[in-house]
């Protein structure tokens, strides 16, 4: 792309926002860097790699739009964490993104889930190209229901940047849960950015220092709040079987959560939302606690034997 040296380079961005919200779950609970992304820092570095590849001056290389897509729950379900929700939107106002919302509906195993936002931002993305004529429509996704999206913008000559994120991780089950970029996605944007490769192997440039929530504003910040939920997965419904507490010791912890020793049904895992007198990164393995183990019926049906996680986990001095 030539530019003279007055012209700007216009840049849109869409969100998909569940997708950056597992992305931003990832660096806070299972990268080293322990931190959730700061959309001022993303933003910047787009904008980085925009002059990058337009071989313009980042002055030059302007935000003009960006829409953020996401499934939500309604007020009641969320209770109190509404006031997060209400947070995490304040930071979007605070970057001029535009916000876009469905209610998340019930699907297969009566789960909710997102029904129609890839759509919408596909049919918003594709007019708003066609009438603010951006010289870079920037995707934050992965999925390759987007490709069509792709080709419409290709054949009104705006160029496509992807940022994307390939990860894995062990969930709370020990099982490895992946996050993969679809590679016919990847095939046909005109310029994708695997970020997981930019931040791991440049952790000290200037931009990449500022993709994430620093400490301090860790501590003092509305940025860091976790986005309505503590944790990328959800806890499961549980059928209280027990009402007596048991003993045991903390066996592992992870980020979020962690799981007690037990003979009688090997480890039994807990959140930390579940603990009664200790803050959870105090705890460490062999920490002696009392619990109540409740059944959870969701995974004991799915497995078709017993399976427990613990509530009321109480640490004992």
């Amino acid at each position: 792309m030539n530019n003279k040296i007055n012209d700007l380079v216009r840049i849109g961005i869409f969100y998909d926002g569940y997708y950056f919200y597992k992305v931003s779950n990832y660096y806070k609970y299972e990268h080293t860097k322990k931190s959730r992304i700061s959309i001022s820092g993303l933003q910047e570095f787009i904008r980085s790699e925009v002059a990058l590849v337009s071989g313009s001056d980042v002055k030059q290389c302007r935000i003009v739009d960006t829409h953020y897509f996401k499934g939500r729950s309604s007020a009641k379900a969320l209770g109190d964490k509404v006031q997060n929700e209400r947070i995490f939107e304040d930071i979007l106002m605070r970057e001029n993104i535009v916000t876009h919302y469905l209610p998340l509906r019930y699907g297969e195993n009566n789960s909710l889930q997102e029904k129609g936002i890839d759509v919408w931002l596909a049919l918003e993305a594709y007019e708003l190209a066609m009438y603010k004529r951006f010289d870079i429509l920037v995707l934050i996704a992965g999925d390759g229901d987007y490709v069509p999206l792709v080709r419409k913008l290709n054949i009104l000559g705006t160029l496509v940047m992807l940022i994307s994120w390939d990860f894995s991780y062990l969930n709370e089950n020990g099982i490895v849960e992946q996050t993969r970029t679809s590679q016919q996605l990847l095939e046909e944007v005109y310029y994708p950015v695997a970020m997981v490769d930019v931040i791991d192997n440049s952790p000290h440039n200037e931009y990449i220092k500022n993709l994430f929530v620093s400490e301090k504003s860790e501590k003092n910040s509305d940025d860091i709040k976790d986005f309505t939920e503590e944790k990328q997965f959800k806890l499961p419904h549980v059928a209280n079987n027990h009402d007596e507490y048991r003993t045991s010791v903390i066996q592992s912890v992870k980020d979020g959560y962690g799981f007690i020793e037990d003979r009688q049904c090997n480890n039994v895992f807990f959140h930390f939302s579940t603990l009664e007198n200790m803050d959870f990164n105090e705890l460490k393995p062999g920490i002696m606690v009392k619990y109540l183990r409740e059944e959870d019926a969701e995974r004991s049906k799915k497995e078709d034997s017993p399976r427990y996680r613990a509530t009321k986990v109480t640490v004992i001095s």
